[in-house]
């Protein structure tokens, strides 16, 4: 995945943002991942957009952060866990705990696609098999 962002942004720099900024960067990533890997075979772009909705919903990242939680190492259960607690909104369509769930997940891939973009290709992967 080719780095798309400030190559002067250092790892201290990656730590010091706010959870809410890494799962929105984290939350365009998965996104991007979802619809590059649904984009075959060719369909009407209605039927694609509800295919991709329906894997990017709350709901599914919540789900997928369960199933790789056992694979994370200890900084980034940390970073998951840092933006779940952060997560205090009220949410219009989900519980607050499918909320919590799906921040967590969105940080810790925004956080791997600011600093590991290795590790974060291990995950998607991963995620891929659930």
């Amino acid at each position: 995945m080719p780095r798309l962002f400030d190559p002067d942004l250092t790892l201290q720099n990656v730590k010091s943002l706010s959870p809410a900024a890494l799962a929105y960067i984290g939350d365009a990533v998965f996104e991007l991942f979802v619809r590059s890997h649904l984009l075959m075979p060719a369909r009407k772009i209605h039927d694609f957009h509800l295919d991709v909705v329906s894997h990017v919903k709350a709901e599914a990242q919540a789900s997928l952060a369960q199933k790789i939680r056992p694979i994370l190492s200890e900084d980034e259960e940390d970073i998951f866990r840092r933006a779940r607690n952060s997560a205090m909104g009220k949410p219009k369509r989900v519980s607050l705990q499918i909320y919590q769930q799906a921040t967590g997940f969105e940080a810790l891939l925004g956080y791997l696609y600011l600093t590991n973009q290795k590790r974060l290709e291990e995950l998607l992967e991963a995620i891929q098999d659930c």
